[in-house]
């Protein structure tokens, strides 16, 4: 599997956005019971983060964002990239 980045932009006032963040946790601890590694978290400064993951395809990296409930309820606006990795 090849591994994918999701840049987040937060887009909505803090409390609208923390309303999300369980259903994202959740989210997240599911794509790590399929097997996607997933790992998750935020900008110290805040306003945006970052999720990482593994997925076989672009088009399944995307499906796989557009289920994330902070997608879902318009809290980030986001770029997705595949990381490919140089140095392990």
């Amino acid at each position: 599997m090849a591994w994918f980045v999701k840049l987040e932009r937060g887009i909505v006032d803090k409390a609208a956005f923390d309303k999300q963040v369980p259903a994202h946790v959740a989210y997240v601890k599911q794509l790590i019971a399929q097997g996607h590694q997933a790992k998750s978290g935020y900008w110290a400064e805040r306003g945006g983060g970052m999720l990482l993951f593994q997925a076989e395809s672009m088009a399944e990296a995307q499906r796989l964002v557009e289920q994330d409930p902070l997608i879902q309820h318009g809290c980030v606006a986001y770029d997705l990239h595949e990381w490919c990795i140089a140095v392990e």
